[in-house]
């Protein structure tokens, strides 16, 4: 790979995620709460940029003092909430357009539209995106789905990601059971909650990158090897944190085999339809279920898919050719391109 010009780059990261030096004598769950961190400045320090970490809490203007400081050419942005609400997430993207600074992944549009489960699925629907039946449940009403929609239901948070508060029992049959998840989902993950109907087949993930010119990676399956007949193959909390968890059920991701004829292809046009439907920019994963008819429905975007050297955006990444310091590379240069309002005003 060329040498890329070098770069000041100023990577943004939660105050508690700030990554060691090495993760050398670290525990499993030490190593997980900064993997993400540590291996995305451990590539642009490869790369031979110079990097400068940030630590953010809950204020903005040490953003600002080291943008006006150290002035970097682009801010690495892992910022996946500000003051402990995910829709600030995307304010912190303004708040570096407005400071006319360039930063990674997607721009606030998108970040905001991908969010809302229930508004991107809207949009879904006026572009003849498939995606499931869905409702919303507000907190402080009493869970009510249109008799329209027909079990088995799926319910989790309207806003939060990386499979949170997802388990077993999302998967709803009746409505004594949505109402019961609906409830759970009100008081411990304190959001309004979404009910879509489950389907049934195997759970895909497909990765894109690019402003303009998209590209899409190889389509990715999650698997079990040991799941329970009682069981559905879905991304629980437990599939995606817990080390044990994952052992046991024998859960794994990688390159989805035996697709039917067309699919993949299919798959991929449907990405980027997604995609340019909600303004995405930088990269993104999208969640699809493909039922045993060999139908593709959309779940959800993910406007901020997770770094890691070793999850399923980077793996898929490799599997098109791109090892992970390209990759990161390459995200450098698409946050540098991005034609953010403040290049025309």
């Amino acid at each position: 790979m060329r040498a890329p010009k070098k770069l000041r780059v100023l990577i943004l990261v939660h105050e508690q995620g700030v990554p060691p030096e090495s993760l050398s004598g670290l525990s499993d769950r030490e190593i997980q709460a900064v993997k993400t961190e540590y291996d995305v400045a451990s590539a642009v320090r490869e790369l031979g940029h110079e990097i400068h970490i940030l630590g953010v809490l809950d204020e903005l203007l040490p953003i600002r003092q080291v943008v006006e400081g150290w002035k970097p050419h682009i801010v690495f942005n892992l910022l996946m909430e500000f003051q402990g609400v995910v829709e600030y997430q995307a304010h912190v993207a303004s708040y570096l357009e407005l400071l006319k600074v360039p930063y990674t992944g997607c721009n606030p549009r998108g970040l905001l539209l991908a969010r809302d489960k229930a508004l991107a699925k809207k949009i879904f629907l006026y572009h003849r995106i498939p995606t499931p039946a869905f409702a919303v449940l507000p907190r402080g009403r009493e869970p009510r789905v249109p008799s329209k929609m027909r079990f088995p239901l799926i319910v989790k948070s309207l806003k939060e990601e990386a499979s949170l508060g997802i388990a077993q029992a999302s998967v709803v049959a009746n409505p004594e059971e949505l109402r019961e998840r609906a409830r759970f989902v009100h008081e411990r993950i304190e959001t309004d909650a979404i009910a879509e109907e489950y389907i049934r087949g195997r759970e895909l993930t497909v990765s894109v990158i690019g402003n303009e010119r998209l590209q899409t990676f190889p389509i990715w399956e999650l698997s079990f090897a040991n799941l329970p007949e009682s069981s559905e193959p879905i991304a629980t909390a437990a599939v995606k944190w817990d080390l044990e968890y994952q052992k046991r059920v024998g859960a794994r991701t990688g390159p989805a085999r035996g697709l039917p004829k067309g699919v993949a292809e299919q798959i991929a046009r449907l990405a980027r339809r997604v995609y340019k439907s909600l303004a995405l920019s930088g990269f993104a994963r999208l969640d699809l279920r493909l039922d045993s008819e060999g139908r593709a429905h959309v779940i959800e975007a993910n406007a901020f898919p997770d770094l890691s050297i070793d999850e399923d955006f980077a793996l898929a990444a490799h599997a098109a050719g791109l090892d992970y310091a390209e990759l990161i590379q390459r995200i450098l240069n698409l946050g540098l391109r991005h034609r953010a309002p403040w290049r025309s005003a």
